[in-house]
């Protein structure tokens, strides 16, 4: 049984530090997510690509709503975390959610015990 928490990354959608990219980098638990934003829809996923460690927020997204790793072009679908670009590798994506009170990420729960 998965053990999720909704955490508050900011107080607003605006108040996030987005690059000119539509994209930025939350600290949550002494962990980094990059947040994104395309057609309206906000997505979190791990800030570095599975393949090569690229910090994706330093890269781009594509029409297809694919981001797109800075360093070899390896593309994610921000929804599910597919490699499209047909390398094999996986994105670890996260749930966020924009509620009256703010802008929140549910991060699994891994704690000592939490392999039982």
């Amino acid at each position: 049984m998965q053990d999720i928490k909704w955490y508050k990354i900011a107080d607003s959608i605006n108040l996030l530090p987005w690059q000119a990219n539509n994209m930025c980098l939350v600290e949550v638990k002494n962990k980094i997510y990059t947040i994104a934003k395309h057609n309206n829809k906000i997505f979190a996923f791990s800030h570095k690509c599975p393949h090569a460690s690229g910090i994706l927020a330093n890269g781009w997204i594509d029409a297809l709503a694919n981001v797109v790793c800075p360093i070899h072009r390896y593309k994610f679908c921000m929804q599910n975390g597919r490699n499209t670009s047909g390398e094999g590798y996986f994105l670890k994506t996260y749930k966020v959610e924009i509620r009256e009170e703010g802008v929140f990420i549910a991060i699994e729960n891994k704690g000592f015990l939490s392999f039982f």
